[in-house]
């Protein structure tokens, strides 16, 4: 991942952690999307997965 991609993903993190209300079930969809892009700023993956985030089903 290059400069530009991590400060895209972190400009977009930000964006949607303006979003949240405090309401659980109304941010369940942001705060998942929140936690991918968290898993591909820190080069994360599922525990024996061969596939990136996207197979996880998270």
């Amino acid at each position: 991942m290059n400069e530009a991609q991590r400060k895209a993903l972190e400009a977009e993190k930000a964006r949607l952690e303006a979003t949240l209300t405090g309401d659980m079930f109304q941010d369940m969809d942001t705060k998942d999307a929140i936690h991918n892009i968290d898993m591909q700023l820190k080069g994360v993956k599922p525990m024996d997965s061969a596939i990136d985030c996207i197979g996880c089903g998270s």
